[in-house]
């Protein structure tokens, strides 16, 4: 049998025991009183209140000796439950609602600041994978769940959660969807997927949107819901699979290409911009390979075709995006110069 944990007895239990505890100093008082003393209920208990209250009010009657000295047990009695209470009151207030309003608005005035990031509908087994994915490469995102314990685990672990519904447009709306980079519903359901893409697409026309599919017929359903990718987990973990089987050098590779198992090693894509140092230049005249030590795998063309393996005379156009291969601190290099600074000209 699991156990409540000591903080979450105390938030829940705490009031329930100080009410219970000043109730039985009452009790034992007035008891007391009436059994040391013979006096009626009524003396008894005004007695028992004015002792554990320390108003310092006259006896009721003169004490004997056992009556005092059951009243000095009745003050420190009273008094340390007094403290016991206090401080107890202090501790729920503190830790349960102080902390819980000044956590909700961390995190409301984060979700105004946020910019770049990525939207992810589903906390689940899909969902924290790829929201590990995002923490491991330190890109920002926010998700959304309808489980609270889901919503707290993310904010636990120093992520932006909310507790909605992601198909309501308020919802997107509170976690920045009019800023955000890419959109990935990965909730279990592939009506619920649905619903949320297509609020999404409704609301940014232009946002980059991943859908996960649980069956063939939910893969049309999600692009005609606007989609731009529809991922398959069950589908990619078969290939995968018989892929290990078969190539498992290459898989391997792969593995270690795309930086799951490999920090220093990565693939990159990086967007040719009007204004790029890359625009409109050769893969040869760039000189990526000597000055950044990268492999170009492929180019993908505006019109969506990849060519993959490029020759080095291949031409790099506005709007392409190159797929590159090499370590993880030249590729930030190559995002660096390509975003600020122009490239240094070939030598």
């Amino acid at each position: 049998m699991n156990r409540p944990a000591p903080d979450d007895f105390t938030k829940s239990q705490g009031p329930l025991l100080v009410v219970m505890l000043f109730v039985s100093v009452l009790a034992a008082g007035t008891a007391g009183y009436m059994i040391i003393e013979g006096w009626g209920p009524w003396d008894a208990f005004y007695m028992t209140v004015i002792t554990i209250t320390t108003v310092g009010y006259k006896e009721v009657h003169e004490l004997s000796r056992t009556g005092q000295a059951f009243t000095v047990v009745l003050l420190i009695l009273g008094v340390g439950a007094a403290l016991y209470g206090f401080g107890l009151s202090a501790s729920i207030i503190v830790e349960g609602g102080l902390q819980a309003r000044f956590r909700r608005r961390r995190s409301a005035r984060m979700l105004n600041e946020i910019t770049g990031h990525y939207i992810i509908c589903g906390f689940g087994r899909i969902g924290s994978i790829v929201v590990d994915e995002l923490k491991r490469q330190g890109i920002p995102y926010v998700v959304i769940d309808r489980d609270p314990e889901r919503v707290h685990s993310v904010i636990e672990g120093g992520g932006l959660a909310v507790e909605a519904d992601a198909s309501q447009e308020d919802v997107l709306s509170q976690v920045g969807i009019a800023r955000a980079r890419g959109f990935i519903a990965a909730v279990s359901t592939d009506a619920e997927n649905v619903y949320a893409i297509l609020t999404a697409r409704g609301l940014r026309p232009d946002l980059f949107i991943v859908g996960r599919a649980e069956t063939a017929d939910a893969v049309r359903k999600l692009k005609r819901a606007g989609a731009d990718r529809v991922v398959s987990p069950y589908k990619i973990g078969a290939v995968q699979m018989a892929q290990t089987a078969l190539r498992p050098a290459v898989v391997d590779f792969m593995d270690l290409a795309t930086g799951s198992t490999n920090g220093d090693l990565g693939m990159e894509q990086v967007l040719i911009k009007s204004g790029s140092p890359l625009a409109n230049r050769s893969i040869v005249d760039t000189n990526l390979r000597q000055k950044y030590g990268l492999i170009v795998i492929g180019i993908q063309r505006v019109s969506g075709q990849m060519e993959f393996n490029p020759p080095a005379d291949a031409v790099m156009r506005i709007g392409d995006r190159l797929v590159v291969l090499g370590p993880t601190a030249n590729l930030s290099e190559l995002e660096e110069v390509v975003e600020t600074s122009g490239m240094p000209a070939a030598e």
